[in-house]
Parts: structure tokens; sequence; C-alpha cells
């Protein structure tokens, strides 16, 4: 089970900053979160929001195995 954090106003949207979840890929991973949460399936898909699967941003779908850490970060502002 991928161990699966939440940021900012993703974590505030979800109700929740970490949880675990059974599944083998990215797109997988954000189609259950979607299908779970709307709200937060929107918010995942929307500008500027990252993924990092072991601390190290991604592009594109990622094999997750039962020790993946996934971490959804919003948008970054500041100067």
């Amino acid at each position: 089970m991928a161990r699966v954090l939440l940021f900012g106003r993703l974590a505030d949207i979800a109700g929740w900053r970490e949880t675990t979840i059974e599944t083998d890929g990215l797109f997988a991973l954000r189609d259950t979160l979607t299908a779970t949460d709307s709200a937060l399936g929107e918010a995942l898909a929307g500008p500027g929001v990252q993924a990092a699967v072991d601390k190290a941003i991604v592009r594109g779908d990622v094999v997750l195995t039962a020790a993946s850490e996934v971490a959804f970060l919003p948008p970054m502002s500041g100067g």
C-alpha cells in the first residue's frame, strides 16, 4: 500500500493529510482519489499541482510499490 501525502489546500479539500492506498501506478492512484472525492480529484487535476514519488518530482505515470511514498503538492508561489 502506497503512503499518500497531501499538502496545503489539497489536504484542506480532502480533510486528511496522510493515508495509505492500494494501487500499482500514479494514474491509478489519482483515479482512485477522484472516485472517492470528486473535489479532491478536480483539485489534483488543476494547473500547477505536482506529484513526487519517493521525494522526486515526476511527470506522467509511475509504477508504485507497497514501499512508495506519493506526495501531491499544490502550486507554489512566492519570491
